[in-house]
């Protein structure tokens, strides 16, 4: 059994408060993840903050540059042992977490190590009112101590894409991985250890929420900035902590994602893309397809097509070859997703499949499953169609027009993503123009380079991650005006 404690001033601390770490698949003991209490959260902050007047705030560029490369190699020696512990924490299937949590968690400090190397300021030269001239130029700072809020869909993936930025940039972090997935934060502080990260620059504490880490991390006045993906309403209590001190947040909060198939859109590939997008990771993907949108004319063929689809996944073991299709995080998140599932069937919804939970042999009886599932035939009233549910479900409903698709798809007060498949230039242009998400795909999902903007409008979220647009969070920029 795995003993998680808190990681703080390159340490290893224990609490006298634990709890348990299950894994989804069977409900199975992991171990116990020690909570972090408040004098400890504080203790990780001081480390933080003593750090970036120690060696680490000492290091060039091109040292921290080494250094977050060293973490690369680290993460990819050590493969296999952040992909059990990402398995276990998540259930998901080994096809999944080995081709994208694992490779896109080193991936993410080595993009911004090379990206800080290059990252251009501004140089203004300017006259002066008594004849003479002046040059001003931009000036990038660290920020100082980031509070890093992680979710549990994407353990490692979603943190190092705080954490590279914020390290690359010369901050320190205080990391408070998801209660359900404490395993590869934890881990990474091995490595960190391992390549010679300065004590302090990087710290893990454990916990919950409200009365917990969470909350003594946020309202922690030595916080510079904090960063979080997750829900929208734990968004607005991080926000309300915030406002104390006026630091700055970087949030990507939830979303309601519309998929928009229009009928001359290769058939094939619409129905391979919505696939993904609508059950991918089973369903938790903050980027994910919940309301899809399908032209009149094919509307009737492609909802068969994506229930042989949903009826094909595999169910299973992570390990076991061929299997595609991963339990729920916890039973906790089972119970809300299967609300919404009783919901859908109480309003009339047809459901075309799913709608329940598998028959799952022992011991994985035990275990977060659903089934992917599908309905139609609900308004867009509907709490199934407005309310984030975070499952492997989608609701599809016809339209004619390109203009009332559009309605549909922005009448929501989330605005995180769309994927729009067509083969119409024009009408791709014009969608993506119009959307009103921060990520607009046409005939892709989740296809990422790490440079462009990432990030969502309206309740999904504010400010920008990704390549430049990360710098304007984790750096502060000064101006420098010399009178020559």
């Amino acid at each position: 059994m795995n003993d998680f404690k808190n990681f703080i001033n390159g340490q290893w601390v224990g609490s006298d408060k634990t709890f348990e770490n299950r894994n989804p698949v069977d409900n199975s003991l992991i171990g116990l993840v020690h909570e972090a209490s408040a004098s400890q959260v504080d203790e990780a902050v001081r480390a933080a903050r003593a750090a970036l007047t120690g060696p680490w705030a000492q290091l060039k560029t091109q040292q921290r540059v080494d250094l977050l490369h060293a973490l690369v190699d680290g993460i990819e020696r050590r493969f296999d042992d952040f992909l059990d512990a990402e398995i276990k924490d998540t259930g998901k299937p080994h096809v999944l977490a080995s081709h994208l949590d694992i490779p896109r968690g080193a991936a993410n400090f080595k993009v911004f190590a090379d990206l800080i190397r290059n990252i251009p300021t501004e140089t203004f030269p300017m006259d002066t009112p008594d004849g003479g001239r002046a040059l001003n130029y931009g000036v990038r700072a660290p920020r100082g101590v980031i509070g890093v809020i992680c979710p549990w869909n994407l353990p490692l993936l979603l943190m190092t894409w705080k954490v590279g930025p914020a390290l690359a940039c010369g901050n320190t972090v205080v990391v408070k991985p998801s209660e359900e997935t404490p395993a590869t934060a934890t881990l990474l502080g091995e490595i960190m250890n391992e390549v010679g990260i300065p004590a302090g620059v990087y710290n893990v504490v454990h916990g919950f929420g409200p009365d917990s880490a969470g909350q003594f991390l946020t309202e922690h006045p030595d916080v510079d900035g904090i960063t979080f993906t997750g829900e929208t309403g734990t968004g607005e209590a991080i926000m309300k902590a915030a406002a104390k001190g006026v630091r700055p947040v970087s949030f990507e909060l939830g979303g309601k994602n519309p998929g928009i198939v229009f009928a001359d859109a290769d058939f094939d590939k619409a129905v391979a893309g919505i696939t993904r997008s609508a059950f991918e990771n089973s369903g938790q993907v903050c980027l994910g397809t919940e309301r899809v949108y399908v032209q009149r004319p094919i509307f009737e063929r492609f909802v068969q097509a994506l229930k042989e689809k949903a009826e094909s996944f595999k169910l299973g073991d992570p390990y076991e070859k061929g299997m595609n299709f991963g339990p729920l995080v916890s039973l906790v998140h089972r119970k809300k997703v299967l609300g919404y599932y009783e919901k859908a069937r109480a309003e009339g919804a047809t459901i075309v499949t799913g709608g329940g939970v598998p028959d799952m042999p022992a011991p994985m009886d035990q275990g977060a499953w659903v089934q992917p599932t599908i309905w139609t035939g609900l308004p867009e009233t509907s709490p199934v169609i407005r309310e984030e549910i975070f499952g492997p479900c989608c609701h599809i409903t016809p339209f004619d027009t390109e203009e009332e698709v559009i309605a549909m798809a922005n009448a929501t007060s989330y605005g995180l993503a769309a994927t729009v498949w067509t083969q119409d230039l024009g009408t791709a242009h014009r969608l993506g123009a119009a959307l009103n998400v921060g990520l607009c795909w046409i005939n892709s999902w989740f296809l990422r380079d790490l440079r462009t903007s990432f990030g969502g409008a309206k309740q999904s979220g504010i400010g920008r991650e990704g390549g430049v647009h990360s710098m304007e969070f984790y750096t502060e920029l000064r101006n420098v005006c010399i009178k020559l």
